[in-house]
């Protein structure tokens, strides 16, 4: 049990101020799977200056894809893209749970909060194999899995409330641990069906999910929320709501789909619930993944229109940021289309 009372410290946490990202503000989606580390952070500045608001990044230890891939680790690089961007950075997604310890995650992002000020965004999941198997972890049902994540959102604010804490839980253990900074980064949890949102409701500062149809946003994710936060005492105004849009731009619409072909086996389910964890393994099954059914998956954009569209739905599905996963052959090119067309569209 947690020697201070957890539901004093619960409440303090999910009453927290969320960082300074403003409705309707739109960020980039920086990958480590597919630039290296030098680049990713000359892209970023180069989102700074087009216009975006926020910048998210992804968590891997092994990338989704084998041929021309890159990988480094994503909290050593945010400590240094923070230096020299400045905008909030998130997490999208953190899994807390294996090769993360929630102690070891709470103090890493405590640390980056001391030393970058309240523009720290955790988010949080329940992870892929990809990320834990090498390291020597079994991969569980999902239900474990998730099961971990709650117990680690109970770890990483108790810690963050300053002081020791003993935590005696069915994964976890803490006996007197204590990280020595009082923080209040937000954590945005991960939800893409009706279970998991009504957890990220309960215990979240906010939601991060994938451009599901506004129907299922609507109709599904976000009662579900709503039903999780009247738990807390709270309602769904009171969380921060992020969606991820993941788009393939070209002026060639064939060529635009071609940027995609990566991330094939993201569309094949027992990538997520099996142990499945070698890059190499990942792209050969990405193989059996049609040109036609990806683009039937990820919008393509040949011009700006595209992107307007769908970002525009999902503000008016409720959602207070979006951000914007580009794939493109021509990064210049997307970036000049975003400065001049699409981020003014939202700024007027």
């Amino acid at each position: 049990m947690i020697r201070a009372c957890l539901s004093t410290v619960l409440l303090r946490f999910l009453l927290m101020p969320l960082p300074i990202l403003k409705k309707g503000s739109i960020g980039f989606n920086a990958c480590p799977d597919m630039v290296e580390p030098k680049r990713l952070v000359q892209l970023c500045q180069r989102a700074k200056k087009a216009g975006f608001e926020a910048i998210w990044v992804s968590d891997h230890f092994h990338p989704w894809f084998h041929t021309g891939a890159t990988e480094y680790n994503t909290w050593v690089w945010m400590g240094a893209a923070m230096q020299q961007v400045d905008l909030p950075f998130g997490t999208a997604v953190t899994a807390p749970l294996f090769r993360y310890h929630p102690a070891i995650t709470a103090q890493a992002f405590a640390t980056m909060e001391a030393l970058f000020g309240h523009r720290v965004i955790l988010g949080i999941g329940t992870g892929e194999a990809m990320n834990e198997v090498p390291l020597g972890y079994s991969w569980p049902k999902y239900a474990e899995r998730r099961d971990r994540l709650i117990e680690s959102v109970k770890i990483m604010k108790a810690l963050w409330k300053g002081g020791f804490v003993d935590f005696d839980g069915e994964y976890y253990k803490l006996k007197a641990a204590n990280i020595y900074m009082k923080s209040d980064v937000p954590i945005v949890m991960s939800a893409l069906g009706p279970k998991m949102a009504r957890i990220v409701g309960e215990y979240g500062d906010g939601i991060i999910t994938s451009a599901k149809t506004p129907q299922y946003i609507n109709e599904v994710i976000f009662p579900n929320v709503a039903a999780g936060a009247k738990k807390s005492g709270r309602t769904l105004d009171d969380l921060l709501k992020v969606v991820e849009i993941d788009v393939a731009y070209d002026e060639d619409y064939d060529r635009a789909v071609k940027t995609l072909r990566k991330w094939a086996a993201t569309l094949i389910n027992e990538m997520f619930t099996t142990d499945i964890s070698d890059p190499r393994e990942i792209e050969e099954r990405g193989k059996s993944i049609s040109d036609k059914e990806l683009a039937e998956v990820f919008p393509i954009a040949t011009d700006e229109n595209e992107f307007i569209k769908r970002i525009e739905q999902y503000f008016k599905c409720g959602f207070d940021h979006t951000y914007v996963q580009i794939n493109t052959f021509d990064d210049e090119k997307a970036f000049n289309l975003f400065e001049k067309k699409v981020l003014p569209y939202f700024r007027k």
